[in-house]
């Protein structure tokens, strides 16, 4: 059996934000396009998310070849052209799959955190 210990939880953050990012990543760009350091910048304020550059930009490319992201070019003031990345109709329904699995799943998991709650507060009578 596994036992979860404060040294594995840079490892189970990891995992959790592996099987999210991507979401989290359309969410963004739900808001407007995005270029990738945009991107990156924005996950980086969150706690839990932090994430580089060599994590976003496989991801972006992979959204593109999936047809959840498309992507435009443009000049930039301070430097080379940026790529900017928008929600194509494919990604928004995508992510509006995910919001609703990602609510019923929450749920779920709350509710055995909150009856292991209610087992540790019998036991304690």
């Amino acid at each position: 059996m596994y036992r979860m210990v404060e040294g594995p939880r840079t490892a189970l953050l990891a995992q959790l934000r592996r099987g999210t990012l991507e979401y989290c990543v359309l969410a963004l760009l739900n808001g407007g396009e995005r270029y990738g350091l945009d991107l990156v910048r924005q996950l980086g304020q969150v706690e839990g998310m932090m994430t580089s550059e060599g994590t976003v930009y496989p991801l972006l490319g992979r959204l593109r070849r999936d047809g959840l992201v498309a992507t435009t070019w443009r000049e930039s003031p301070s430097g080379p052209p940026r790529r900017y990345y928008h929600l194509t109709p494919d990604g928004r329904q995508a992510l509006d799959s995910f919001a609703k699995e990602w609510a019923s799943f929450r749920d779920s998991v709350d509710h055995f955190l909150d009856a292991g709650e209610d087992l540790d507060e019998r036991d304690r009578r």
